[in-house]
């Protein structure tokens, strides 16, 4: 999509809300309270049979130099530079303020098409506000209310004039194909990979981030929990002559349960684990000052239940710190906290040197194509017959359990699924025992696997 349109104006006049009703989902957080939206954030817009960028920004504030505020509005004059539309959005109700009329000569240096907006533009009291809007300067504002829609199909006659005969419209999208366990799995190169960065606050997410985009896209600093909006950026990741498209998600840092009190950190959290459940592979950021406490462990263990492929990265590897005893805790967690992912690759790094930053894209990529493994049926099954030979199932009051038939039922993660008449009898340290023995065998390290006893025949057998 080449037209970007951002939306832009002083904290708590309807970004956000009109963000999310463009997208048709409710990407950015919302909150009554003003300066929620820190980071700049881009979403693909749907207006009728219109196809553009959106991007939400912080509410312009007057700050001083090197304050948070000072770089979230640094943030905003970015969005205003690349953009090929402004929309300025006022509040109706409230009328004019000086903030708005400040921002207003700011954003008219914009060598882009400004169209100014007066949002919670409902009811009789938004009626004097919407009329202080055209001393602005900016001609005729647009009657906008974010929230219920009204004013959606005047936004859309500006934003279709501006683009002109180079819009971009909707194209159906095919249905995936059916999976099949004996098809040989193929990276598609051209599909972006969902990577979300993940872990406690101060973890150095955005730092990262930022070192593998090559700019400071994301907000940063000493202030804990800076990020609150899970934040997807498209990005294209190139090492030698392989390159990869990717869609890449900062989160914002996740306490302890017990610690989450106010009702925007939790909505941050719960942006932050749905993040984690759009993306295919996720990197477990780790502070290596404090590595593996509770919450990391929770936060791997959380990445596991989902079924998400997993990259461990130890930040912060250029402190000053005994190496030999943080590996120890690491190989003691891994072990004896997180079983399950038996094989996990670990990054040692520093997000702000960028010292071991190059190591943990081909690790992520790795951990993608097992995620997506596919094993034919007849290797699961010699397998099997292997499997058993050494380590029969226990029986079942003096009665042998036998598994007669196995089979990749699908990827991502791989998960499989081995039948017998008496598959209720298979005690869970049978089943660990074949999960294991199928991660050595086929080399599945480090990810998810599920495993499941059907009660069924064996689809060989003769039928009669």
């Amino acid at each position: 999509m080449s037209f970007t349109l951002a939306i832009v104006g002083r904290p708590n006049v309807g970004k956000s809300t009109l963000f999310n009703r463009l997208t048709g989902k409710k990407l950015a957080l919302v909150d009554d309270r003003p300066g929620v939206t820190r980071d700049r954030r881009e979403g693909e817009a749907r207006l009728g049979e219109l196809r553009f960028t959106v991007i939400d920004t912080a509410g312009l504030e007057d700050a001083k130099t090197g304050t948070l505020e000072a770089r979230m509005r640094q943030q905003t004059e970015i969005a205003i530079t690349q953009a090929d539309m402004v929309l300025m959005l006022v509040d109706a109700r409230t009328g004019l303020l000086p903030e708005d009329r400040y921002f207003a000569d700011l954003i008219r240096k914009s060598p882009h098409e400004v169209v100014l907006a007066a949002n919670k533009y409902e009811g009789d009291k938004a009626e004097a506000g919407f009329l202080e809007a055209y001393e602005l300067g900016f001609g005729e504002p647009i009657g906008l209310s974010a929230e219920h829609g009204h004013g959606i199909g005047e936004l859309y006659d500006r934003v279709k004039a501006a683009m002109g005969s180079e819009a971009d419209l909707f194209e159906e999208e095919e249905d995936d194909e059916a999976f099949d366990p004996d098809t040989p799995f193929e990276v598609d190169p051209d599909v972006p990979l969902r990577v979300a960065i993940l872990g406690r606050p101060n973890a150095g997410k955005s730092t990262l981030t930022n070192h593998m985009l090559g700019e400071e896209r994301m907000l940063t600093g000493p202030e804990a929990g800076i990020t609150r909006d899970a934040i997807g950026i498209d990005w294209q990741w190139q090492e030698g002559d392989q390159k990869r498209p990717i869609k890449l998600w900062d989160t914002a840092g996740i306490r302890r349960k017990s610690r989450v009190s106010e009702k925007l950190e939790k909505l941050s959290v719960a942006d932050a684990l749905r993040a984690v459940k759009f993306a295919e592979i996720v990197v477990l950021l780790i502070d290596a000052d404090t590595p593996f406490d509770k919450q990391d462990v929770q936060l791997a263990d959380l990445v596991e239940r989902e079924g998400r492929a997993m990259v461990i990265a130890i930040n912060k590897w250029d402190l000053k710190l005994d190496r030999n005893k943080v590996r120890e805790i690491i190989r003691d967690k891994l072990e004896f906290a997180l079983p399950r992912l038996r094989g996990i690759p670990v990054i040692t790094m520093s997000a702000k040197t960028g010292k071991g930053v190059e190591r943990l894209m081909p690790a992520v990529i790795r951990q993608h194509e097992i995620w997506n493994g596919r094993v034919p049926t007849a290797r699961l099954n010699k397998w099997l017959a292997d499997a058993i030979t050494r380590h029969a199932p226990p029986a079942d009051k003096g009665r042998p359990v036998r598994l007669r038939y196995v089979t990749q039922a699908k990827a991502r993660p791989p998960t499989f699924a081995a039948f017998s008449g008496r598959g209720h009898a298979v005690p869970e340290s049978y089943i660990r025992y074949l999960i294991n023995s199928l991660r050595e065998t086929f080399d599945l390290q480090g990810v998810p696997i599920r495993f499941f006893i059907r009660k069924g025949k064996n689809p060989y057998d003769d039928k009669s």
